[in-house]
Order: structure tokens, then sequence, then C-alpha cells
């Protein structure tokens, strides 16, 4: 009965967010204001709070811009966590565009959607993802390309990082800053959740989306935890393989020391 009446109660406040929100956020995107960028992260909050996500944020966000935030990515929660905590735009792979209400969600929050098989149009991408960041758009990037159990960090694709390199030359000091994120899920109804249980808040890419979707409103309370590393300065004569490095090495440290319940030395 407990179960019912929480998925009950978080598809009311989550349509009734919508209903208010969403004409909104359509103006918004019609005539580009600002406005677009904002009104999701007050959706998000909602959203998590109907749906049980409790998020515990640990750092700050990088004040200096342009401003590309490279995260861990667990499960689809992810984007409800990041963009309930700032106003962001993610860069998602194309087939994230059909997805049942992801889908619908990713496109008015105004995602870029990248064709990974498609050379032709890579050079279009980063230009538009560039673009984006040299007007005061905080960029989110999965660097791992898809989604892990929660556990650990996956090989971090030094490729996805063109992006940050192109919007160099339109920053008006010269970098772009590039941001580690870890995004851990550490407790169900206030339990720790070990390696073995993860996967009830993880979602690697073999696990169907709707039936773990279902899962979550039914488990109704998971804590998340959000670090916020320390930024790498990202320049014409960076190398993109070091930065892509270094931004694994620290999302990794965060990540191991939620998931152990350490703080960071």
């Amino acid at each position: 009965m407990m179960v019912w009446l929480r998925i009950v109660y978080a598809a009311i406040v989550v349509a009734l967010a919508s209903l208010l929100l969403m004409p909104f956020q359509l103006l918004a995107l019609y005539f580009d204001w600002k406005l677009r960028r904002t009104l999701p992260r007050f959706w998000h909050r909602i959203a998590c709070h109907a749906l049980g996500i409790r998020v515990h944020v640990h750092g700050s966000l990088e004040r200096r811009r342009p401003l590309m935030l490279c995260a861990n990515h667990a499960s689809w929660m992810d984007i409800m966590v990041m963009s309930s905590v700032a106003d962001v735009a993610f860069i998602a792979k194309s087939e994230v565009r059909s997805w049942p209400i992801f889908g619908q969600l990713a496109r008015l929050q105004k995602s870029v959607f990248i064709v990974r098989e498609e050379k032709r149009s890579t050079g279009n991408q980063a230009n538009e993802i560039a673009g984006r960041m040299a007007d005061g758009e905080i960029v989110v990037l999965f660097p791992e390309g898809t989604t892990s159990d929660g556990n650990r960090l996956l090989e971090v694709k030094s490729s996805l990082f063109g992006a940050a390199a192109m919007a160099v030359p339109h920053s008006p000091n010269g970098s772009v800053f590039v941001q580690p994120v870890a995004i851990a899920y550490t407790k169900v109804h206030g339990v720790a959740l070990g390696r073995y249980h993860r996967p009830l808040a993880g979602w690697p890419g073999d696990v169907e989306l709707m039936p773990h979707f279902m899962d979550v409103v039914k488990n109704g309370a998971i804590d998340v935890e959000v670090r916020f590393g320390e930024p790498v300065d990202y320049r014409a004569d960076s190398n993109r393989k070091d930065v892509s490095s270094t931004i694994a090495r620290r999302i990794r440290a965060m990540l191991n020391s939620s998931l152990r319940g350490r703080e960071i030395n």
C-alpha cells in the first residue's frame, strides 16, 4: 500500500510541476531567453523530492567561465541530480532523444545530441558546444560515454574533450575551466549501499530503463553525494590526454571517497 501511495504522490507532484513550468520553458526556448537555463533546475529539484532522491553537495561549483563539468555516469538519475544543483546543459548521445520521458526532458533542456558514429558531424557538434560555453552556459560531459554500475569510473575518453579545446579561442581569458564532479549513490532508506546492492541506484547499459525507473520510485529514498573537485585550466597549449587523465584521476578519488564514506585528504 505504501509503495503505491509513493508512486501516486510522485506522479501527481511531477505532473503538477510540469504543467506549471513547461509552458514557460517552451516560451523561453522559442525566444531563447536565459530563463530556459534556470527553469529546469526548479523542475528537477521538485522531481528529486517527489522520487525521494536526496542530494548532498560537497565543494562548490566553479564561478569562472567558460565552464565544462565532467562527471562519472552511473544512472539516468545523474541528469536529475546535476540539474538540481546547477543551471546546466548536457552533452548526450543521439539515442537519448528518442527515450520515453527522458528524451523529451533532454530536448526541453536544450541538450546537445551527438552522433559519435558520424565523423563528418563531429566538428559541427563541437562548435555548437563551444559556442554555448562561450555564451556562458555550463555544459555537462559524461566522459565515460556510457553508464556504469555506480561502483567505479570507467575509461575516460579523451576525444570527448574536443569541445573544450574548441571553446578556448572564444574565451575572453584564453581558458576553459574543466571541473571534475563525482556522483555517488550511497544509501537507500538511510542504509549504506555496498558494492553488491549499488545497482539499485546504478543503471548499467544492459538494464531496461522503465523497470529500473519504477524500482527507484518504489524504493523512495536514495541518498546521492555530489562532489565538486578542483578545476583544470584548459588552455591553447594544453594536452587533451593530459587533461582527461587529470580529470579522471580526480573523479576517481572523489568517487572512492564518497563510496567509502571518507573525506579526501
